[in-house]
């Protein structure tokens, strides 16, 4: 199965559409952005989420903000992973009491071999079921949501040695071949499923939807050990 995060969610009604439609992870915003929540909105969200009979984990995504803070967040708003999406290296890492998504961004001219490298050094400083490593695109001047895609061929490479989760771009209409690609272990979107900005509740149930589509007729990405 390819496990799906939406990520950028920021109200209650599109945070239970992708509960309803599936989702395995929904991502809110606490760094700088135009999805940024504040830990109230964000725990209030939370609270309806907690209320289904069943629900994705909860993710918060943070840049470069200090690692207490980090902390207190994920405490009061019970977020079951910390994605830190900026510069933070392995030794902030471990200062995270909560389970991480690392993002290692991909740039234009970035080599297979660095990037899976850097995966694995990541995989060798914090245990793995504590760890999940996510690929998106680096765009000079933000640290994510751009919508912009990366060089699925290094995905391909780095997937098929490490269990990755694979942004940048990806849409209803894009992410079968992602996965025909690559087959990693799961992907995130946040710009492919919104119009005019917003979320786009018939996109984030199409995008779920042509993922699970994808997983009953094929292969699908791998299970994490």
């Amino acid at each position: 199965m390819t496990w799906v995060k939406i990520c950028g969610i920021s109200d209650i009604a599109s945070a239970i559409a992708a509960c309803d439609a599936g989702a395995d992870y929904l991502g809110m915003v606490f760094a700088p952005s135009r999805r940024q929540v504040t830990p109230s909105q964000a725990r209030k969200i939370v609270e309806a989420i907690l209320q289904l009979d069943s629900r994705p984990q909860i993710v918060g995504v943070f840049v470069n903000q200090p690692a207490a803070e980090v902390n207190r967040i994920a405490d009061y708003c019970r977020l079951d992973w910390v994605q830190l999406s900026g510069d933070e290296d392995w030794g902030y890492c471990q200062k995270i009491s909560t389970p991480l998504i690392k993002v290692f961004h991909i740039a234009p001219d970035a080599r297979q071999a660095e990037v899976s490298t850097a995966v694995w050094k990541g995989y060798s400083f914090v245990p793995p079921k504590q760890l999940i490593c996510l690929l998106d695109s680096a765009v000079a001047g933000t640290y994510g949501g751009t919508g912009t895609p990366f060089h699925w061929q290094i995905a391909k490479a780095v997937a098929s040695k490490f269990s990755v989760m694979i942004a940048g771009g990806l849409t209803p209409e894009n992410v079968c071949e992602l996965m025909r690609l690559t087959q990693p272990w799961g992907v995130d979107v946040s710009t492919g499923v919104e119009t005019d900005g917003k979320k786009d509740i018939v996109k984030i149930k199409a995008f779920i939807a042509t993922v699970r589509k994808f997983d009953l007729e094929h292969s699908g990405g791998g299970q994490l050990d």
